[in-house]
């Protein structure tokens, strides 16, 4: 097995991953709330366990990844005094709750499917795990950590963190959210603002409810992760993935209740940053709100243009999973551009002749893209390498450097192994179902310049010149550069220059 660190939320440093039961490996992520359109925060948190998943599938371990949907359970605001959000979202569309989850769950499936995300090992439904939420309270309830009122069951902070430390994995402290507990207000029902529910009484307008012995209810948002994790990874599993903004208090209090119940959590706590839009938090009421349909359409005010599915995982990936990324259409384009040298690198190793040796060294190549991806998955380091072996693909495509047949090899293996295997990027044409026209037109142009170099790399002049020209008269202009072609739109012209 590979030596793997990565960064643990709950020590605040890299540690080597060493799973309890090698080579198993248990994975939870946080899946969505599914009420809404799939967003650019939905594709980067996909994405980024999405990468955990293939790398740790690809250096040997057998993985089960849990994933789960959140339909039922998840107030507007954390105070446990909102409506449901997949309850609300009924009310205002007029549809059965569970409509409404199949109808945003069935959404986000099929957008991670394009964006080439692998489906989960399993991906249980909140709804569907009513009875290990309601034992888990129970359990909670039972340990003198939970307390009972008015058929709602709440999580008792203030007793729990007399003996446990709350806070130790989003650095929260009791006293400092006890100053600041206006923001932290719930129902009157509750001994301090800062308790959570793990059951809540339903209203008599409330669709969705269980019976349970201490109401007709729901369960608390919290509760079902603990409780699914539970179930399919056991207690004490290796890695529990989701945005930093569930940090606190989404994962705080699944640590919390599965202390109180005498269970301990995951082992690796591994968090994704934000996406920004153009420096600013993503928001509806900025306006900078943007589903993924619009991102691929080029429907939303803010997107220039349609950017491919596989523009938006490059994008996502030239970024460290840790660090803030900030969307714009320059940061899309360049990405496209990228991706678009890499793949006509990969291509070009197929028709590249030959040398009886190397001037590149492969093996170092190699040695960094790996590195970089042990080292807490630095997969923007890694791409960087593989723009280094572009470059020397692109030379010797040139003349101007030498690769032998082995190397030749070796590179291929490389890029399909981290291109495809391990980053999740496709190669060669969309279907219709999975892009657009521009994407259509994006491959053909790709593929009629890798003729132009390939005839070039032949010594055939006059059929690159010739190429150049006819793409020129179309409106697409060509320019070489000491990294390989590269092509934009510019203005059609009647006639050659």
């Amino acid at each position: 097995m590979v030596e793997l660190y990565l960064y643990n939320t709950l020590s605040g440093k890299k540690e080597l991953f060493e799973p309890a039961k090698a080579p198993n490996a248990g994975m939870y992520v946080c899946g969505p709330t599914v009420y809404g359109e799939p967003h650019l925060g939905h594709a980067r948190s996909a994405i980024t366990f999405d990468l955990l998943f293939r790398y740790l599938r690809f250096s040997g371990y057998k993985v089960r990844y849990v994933r789960n949907i959140t339909d039922v359970g998840h107030l507007e605001n954390d105070a446990d005094d909102g409506r449901d959000k997949i309850a609300e979202k009924a009310r205002l569309e007029q549809l059965e709750p569970m409509e409404i989850a199949l109808l945003y769950a069935d959404k986000y499936r099929y957008a991670t499917d394009r964006l080439n995300v692998l489906r989960p090992s399993i991906e249980p439904l909140a709804s569907g795990h009513i009875l290990e939420q309601i034992e888990l309270t129970e359990k909670i309830l039972d340990s003198g950590y939970a307390y009972v009122s008015d058929g709602s069951v709440y999580f008792d902070v203030v007793k729990y963190a007399e003996t446990h430390d709350y806070g130790k994995l989003s650095g929260r402290i009791l006293d400092d959210l006890r100053c600041n507990s206006r923001e932290l207000e719930g129902g009157a029902d509750k001994r301090s603002p800062f308790d959570f529910a793990l059951w809540k009484k339903a209203a008599p307008e409330h669709i969705m409810r269980w019976n349970s012995p201490w109401s007709d209810g729901f369960p608390g948002w919290h509760l079902e992760c603990s409780a699914m994790s539970k179930k399919y990874l056991g207690d004490g599993f290796d890695i529990h993935g989701g945005g930093m903004d569930l940090l606190f208090p989404h994962h705080e209090c699944e640590m919390a209740q599965n202390a109180a119940a005498g269970a301990p959590s995951a082992r690796y706590w591994v968090h994704n940053n934000m996406i920004t839009v153009d420096g600013r938090k993503m928001g509806k009421s900025l306006g900078n709100f943007i589903t993924l349909d619009q991102l691929f359409e080029g429907s939303h005010p803010s997107v220039a243009q349609a950017y491919s599915p596989m523009t938006l995982r490059f994008f996502i990936l030239q970024a460290h999973y840790r660090s803030t990324l900030d969307f714009s259409n320059d940061a899309l384009k360049a990405a496209e551009k990228g991706l678009n040298r890499l793949l006509r690198a990969y291509d070009a190793l197929n028709s590249l002749k030959p040398s009886r040796s190397s001037s590149f060294d492969v093996a170092e190549l190699e040695r960094k893209c790996f590195e970089a991806m042990n080292d807490d998955l630095n997969s923007p380091v890694a791409i960087s390498v593989l723009f280094d072996g572009a470059r020397a693909v692109n030379s010797a495509c040139e003349g101007r450097e030498s690769l032998s047949a082995k190397d030749i090899e070796g590179l291929k293996k490389l890029y399909s192994s981290l291109l495809f295997d391990i980053l999740g990027l496709k190669a060669g044409l969309k279907t219709e179902e999975q892009g657009s026209s521009s994407e259509l037109t994006e491959g053909l142009v790709n593929l009629i310049l890798t003729l132009r170099r390939n005839a070039k790399a032949g010594g055939d002049f006059a059929a690159s010149d010739r190429i150049r020209e006819e793409l020129k008269q179309l409106g697409i202009v060509v320019k070489d550069t000491k990294d390989g072609a590269s092509w934009e739109y510019g203005l059609k012209t009647d006639s050659a220059d």
